[in-house]
């Protein structure tokens, strides 16, 4: 088996980096180990030349690493992880002196139909997600007047990828002079680095360009924000230039980047190693799919470009989506610990109590909004933030939630924040319910959903993730006999008093179902936190099951089911996920799109359910929901809305933003993780039996 041997520090800090280089990694300070086989080193920086003379020494092949061209949200130097690595045994792409192995690939171009109809969609994506190397850069329109422009791409001061790309400061000031001759209607726009402008680094074009009367560009903005303001763009060596084919823009090239010399750009330079025509298709195959390599940084799995992609276009939205300013009330120490980071580790939080006072003393702050925990939002404090222009962001935990209940503070994997209500509550709009009767679902968005759903029902995943898989067996139906499932909820829970208009309780939900299904076997599962002890809603008429259990995992406990009868339950959803038809005797979020049978929109049956429900402060018209839920869905259309487009994923060990397929591989390695032992179990039951006592409600 080959083993890679390194002597760069900064190597080590590569995560999963035997997954990357498909071996055993090996650091040495002086001397690689006997099991040595290649040597490698990063790039062709100054650290990789003690790499090359180790491996001519030992005549041992020597590789070179680099990051991807699709490499992360944040920068490289602030520490976030990589998504690629391109592993090179010739050279490295932006070594034009010499070949390199994503050179050969491009002139080899020996690609299948398939690979070139993988390319176009993926380069689609790209598109459509407006992602580059690095996507930490706000993606907005540039205000400028509307005119013909051409960009000009300035480079930081000893750039491998100049000097090494058949370039010098000559270069720089040539492109400059050509642009401005050969486009004199057009404005002329330099982007330089923010750092240059800083002055902590220095660049090529900066004085030259403010002498010659150019717009410099220097702020931190997506190269997509800027390619939508120009029609031609001139590079040395960029990668911006292959940003902006991808964009449909002329490039005009006065260095040797890996994409010149095929026939896609205005050449400057030639080089006799290439020379034959390629097609930008051809070209991407050879760099993004069969060059680089992929990695999930949070589940250290390797993957493939499109599953780079949707990640990152994952990232990158809910990063523009959370912003910068927050007013966090009400949260208690532990969830202080969590928060910020399904925030988005805004630029500025501050925590304060849950009174009005703290509102009315942060009147004015300009961008500020306010994030609270949904289930004990006071009524006053609504019409404090109201009154003070701040707008109201609800929180809740999400529908993966985590291995393990809330109640005994294990993190969450995913919350919901919500701008216009909280999904449980159907008295009010909600930003999911606007999510589902608003969006154009497409075609991919449609496969992930579709692929979300297939995993999570094969690998029996559900919110917490609790019970035991495999000690259930028979239920104890009669052959043929509709088995029905009863979810219970915790009866003082706000899902109950926004989610269900008419029933109120546990035992109400049962009676009913026993009064319309009375041949029916009824399988009773009470909550999980109410089994703990830590909530109530607790039923003692056990006559209206014939069955209660506790123990089991729900997944498991729905794939021997025929129906799941629900107030509203998440486990209504969970069951809709495995085909089962599922009866709502309320309003959850996912009624009214034609996913389940409805009984509130029976007359009949809302008769019956009247007839059960005690008269109580709380009850509700059904009729204004239904009516803002008249479209009809799919069942991947409602999983892209619920699972995809509506919650917040975090991942728990690095506190970083991931999406709903990250999330489903954490909860699947955490579930296989032995249970926790020692202090950590002994803190937990301790907790239990405090909160038993006295936080039951």
């Amino acid at each position: 088996m080959p083993v890679v041997g390194y002597c760069s520090p900064g190597i080590c800090r590569i995560r999963h980096l035997d997954t990357l280089l498909e071996a055993p990694a090996r650091f040495f300070f002086q001397r690689p180990g006997r099991d040595v086989t290649h040597i490698a080193g990063w790039g062709l920086k100054p650290t990789a030349k003690k790499a090359r003379r180790i491996a001519a020494a030992r005549d041992l092949p020597y590789i070179s690493l680099e990051d991807g061209f699709l490499r992360s949200l944040e920068l490289g130097v602030s520490g976030a992880p990589a998504h690629s690595m391109v592993v090179d045994h010739s050279g490295i792409y932006y070594d034009a002196t010499r070949p390199s192995d994503l050179e050969t690939l491009v002139r080899d171009a020996d690609f299948s139909e398939s690979e070139i109809e993988r390319a176009r969609e993926c380069m689609s994506l790209l598109r459509r997600y407006r992602l580059s190397k690095y996507n930490r850069a706000p993606d907005m329109p540039l205000q400028w007047p509307d005119r013909q422009r051409v960009l000009v791409v300035d480079q930081t001061l000893g750039d491998a990828a100049v000097t090494f790309g058949g370039a010098s400061a000559d270069s720089f000031r040539q492109m400059l002079e050509a642009a401005i001759a050969e486009h004199p209607e057009s404005e002329v726009c330099v982007k330089v680095h923010p750092d240059v402008i800083a002055g902590k680094k220095r660049g090529y074009l900066l004085a030259l360009a403010r002498e010659c009367g150019c717009r410099v560009l220097a702020e931190d903005i997506s190269p997509w924000a800027v390619l939508d303001a120009v029609d031609e763009v001139y590079v040395v060596t960029s990668q911006m230039g292959f940003d902006a084919l991808l964009a449909g823009k002329k490039v005009h090239c006065f260095g040797l980047p890996f994409y010149t010399g095929w026939g896609l750009t205005e050449d400057r330079q030639h080089c006799e190693r290439r020379g034959v025509p390629r097609s930008l298709e051809q070209v991407f195959c050879a760099a993004y799919l069969r060059y680089s390599r992929y990695i999930n940084p949070y589940t250290g799995e390797r993957c493939e470009l499109e599953d780079t992609i949707a990640l990152l276009a994952e990232q990158k939205r809910q990063r523009a989506r959370l912003g910068d300013c927050w007013l966090g009330l009400g949260f208690s120490p532990w969830k202080r610990r969590f928060v910020p980071d399904f925030l988005g580790r805004p630029s500025t939080l501050e925590f304060a109590p849950a009174r009005p006072a703290a509102v009315r003393a942060r009147q004015g702050a300009s961008q500020t909004r306010v994030a609270a925990w949904a289930s004990g939002l006071a009524p006053s404090l609504v019409r404090a933030c109201k009154d003070a222009g701040m707008p109201l962001w609800r929180m809740e935990d999400g529908f993966l939630r985590s291995v393990g209940l809330g109640a005994d503070l294990v993190r969450p994997l995913s919350l919901v924040l919500d701008a216009r209500g909280i999904y449980y509550d159907a008295r009010a709009a909600s930003d999911l319910e606007a999510i589902l009767a608003e969006t154009e679902f497409d075609r991919a968005l449609l496969a992930r959903a579709c692929a979300l759903r297939e995993s999570l029902v094969s690998a029996r995943l559900s919110k917490y993730n609790v019970g035991q898989a495999g000690k259930l067996t028979d239920l104890g139906a009669a052959p043929g006999q509709r088995v029905l499932l009863v979810p219970g909820q915790v009866e003082t829970d706000a899902s109950i008093a926004g989610g269900s208009p008419l029933l109120k309780t546990n035992e109400e939900l049962l009676r009913a179902v026993r009064a319309l299904n009375p041949d029916a076997f009824i399988v009773y599962k009470p909550h999980p936190d109410v089994v703990a002890g830590a909530r109530r809603g607790a039923v003692t008429a056990t006559e209206l099951w014939d069955r209660q259990i506790t123990d089991a995992a729900m997944p498991q406990l729905l794939e021997q089911v025929d129906e799941v009868h629900t107030l509203c339950s998440l486990s209504g959803f969970e069951a809709l996920l495995r085909g089962r038809k599922v009866v709502t005797y309320g309003l959850p979020f996912y009624a009214g799109w034609g996913v389940s049978e409805d009984l509130l929109l029976d007359p009949v049956a809302r008769d019956k359910l009247q007839s059960v429900a005690d008269a109580r402060a709380g009850q509700f018209d059904p009729a204004p929901v239904l009516a803002r839920r008249g479209r009809t869905l799919e069942i991947d259309q409602l999983v892209a809305g619920v699972l995809l487009l509506y919650p917040v994923y975090c991942d728990p060990h690095t506190g970083e933003l991931v999406n709903a397929e990250t999330a489903v591989r954490l909860l699947q390695q955490q579930r296989e993780r032995p249970a926790p032992s020692g202090p950590l179990a002994i803190g937990r039951r301790l907790f239990r039996l405090y909160r038993n006592a006295f936080l039951r409600r």
